[in-house]
């Protein structure tokens, strides 16, 4: 298994104006490669090109295009690295290539405010990406301060969104529900009719296996859900993470809850969380269990006990804090000193 670290680098006034322009090329680069693959197309669409005549054009002869065409009309592109360029064609040949087999949708121009523009800084030279204390050699940037200390000074709490309130999932559990009532009328079909309900026709097996290709879509959704908190999570890269010790056992119990309880999957967020933060050097505390921070006021302490389930907005009696009820909580769990290391 490979490990990486990320860290945060000091760069000067210089170093910082040359990666800009840097990520401004290849932003400009990747925007003209895909205009010309458009261009290439409609030709393509109108008759002008033949079958033999290329109606796509590669990373590498886009490339080549540039060296030869684009450089002498905009001399500036030189202000970035050859391989960070090509690099940037490359992605941009993939993205096509995955919307070719259906994979992804058609790529979208870069935009200056909303990028996802990525800058690579490959080995040149033998005392490229040497490691030092406190600085490291970066490619066509030079020597490079690290951000040693901790840059983000509170922690992080876990608000969990009810998944099935997304327009997809229900959708889904609709459809379950259906499909479900469709099966139980054909075993009471066949039971009528006196025959077994041990062993089924291939009707009921179809049915059988739609609604498991459904609970296993569902699944799915709901799992690719927990990763996407969590990477939202430790991407931010906090000194701490504060979870609740919640009593799943003891919310099962309410009948009204459990199935609800049930499809969040507590313990498994909590545990894959508390995985990602040990990889990555996170400090993972959980709260005592009978702390009550959902009923504790953040700005004068006091415990409002007459809280009840169906009051979203957190109003302090005493002091007349207003705030949303889960914000509340999470602001208790960041500073609450009753907690466990993970």
């Amino acid at each position: 298994m490979l490990k990486s670290f990320k860290t945060e680098l000091r760069l000067t006034e210089s170093q910082t104006d040359k990666v800009r322009r840097s990520l401004g090329i290849c932003r400009f680069l990747a925007n003209q490669y895909i205009v010309r693959n458009i261009w290439l197309c409609r030709l393509y669409q109108r008759g002008v090109l033949d079958e033999k005549q290329p109606h796509f054009i590669t990373a590498n002869d886009f490339d080549k295009c540039v060296n030869h065409v684009l450089k002498k009309k905009f001399p500036w592109i030189d202000q970035c690295g050859s391989k960070a360029r090509k690099k940037v064609l490359v992605n941009a040949e993939q993205a096509f290539r995955r919307f070719f087999k259906g994979q992804a949708r058609f790529p979208r121009f870069k935009r200056k405010n909303q990028q996802n523009v990525k800058l690579y800084f490959p080995k040149n030279n033998k005392g490229d990406w040497t490691i030092w204390r406190h600085k490291i050699q970066i490619p066509t940037i030079g020597r490079v301060r690290l951000k040693e200390f901790g840059y983000l000074p509170q922690g992080v709490t876990i608000k969990i969104e009810n998944i099935n309130t997304s327009s997809r999932a229900r959708r889904l559990e609709k459809r379950l529900r259906r499909e479900q009532r469709r099966l139980s009328r054909k075993y009471e079909i066949r039971k009528k009719k006196g025959g077994s309900t041990a062993t089924a026709s291939a009707n009921i097996e179809k049915k059988r296996l739609s609604v498991q290709k459904l609970h296993q879509r569902l699944t799915n959704l709901r799992r690719n859900y927990e990763n996407q908190v969590i990477h939202a999570l430790v991407e931010q890269k906090p000194r701490f993470i504060t979870v609740e010790d919640l009593n799943v056992t003891g919310m099962m119990k309410n009948r009204h809850l459990s199935k609800s309880v049930a499809q969040q999957r507590f313990y498994s967020l909590r545990e894959k969380l508390r995985r990602k933060a040990e990889i990555i050097g996170i400090e993972f505390r959980i709260a005592d269990r009978f702390y009550p921070s959902s009923k504790t006021c953040h700005a004068c302490g006091h415990v409002h006990g007459g809280l009840k389930l169906k009051d979203r907005i957190y109003v302090c009696p005493v002091c007349g804090y207003t705030e949303d009820r889960d914000l509340n909580a999470a602001l208790n769990l960041r500073d609450t000193k009753n907690y466990r290391i993970a």
